[in-house]
């Protein structure tokens, strides 16, 4: 995990090795993936509210997409 805080943007790292294919941005999230379709990693955009907000609604229960 890597934060930037001047982009305020959190980069998750699911997979080492991969060549990235194309990104799909979801509201804040942006999900990089390979060209079979395998993320690799993910970028959580305004990470300084929607983190908090994602780990809140965990804690709850609620499902999280």
């Amino acid at each position: 995990m890597k934060y930037d805080s001047d982009a305020d943007v959190l980069s998750v790292m699911l997979k080492e090795k991969g060549k990235l294919s194309h990104a799909e941005e979801v509201g804040d999230v942006i999900l990089h993936v390979d060209k079979e379709g395998r993320p690799l990693f993910f970028e959580v955009l305004n990470a300084s509210k929607v983190v908090p907000k994602m780990v809140q609604a965990m804690a709850r229960g609620e499902v999280v997409a």
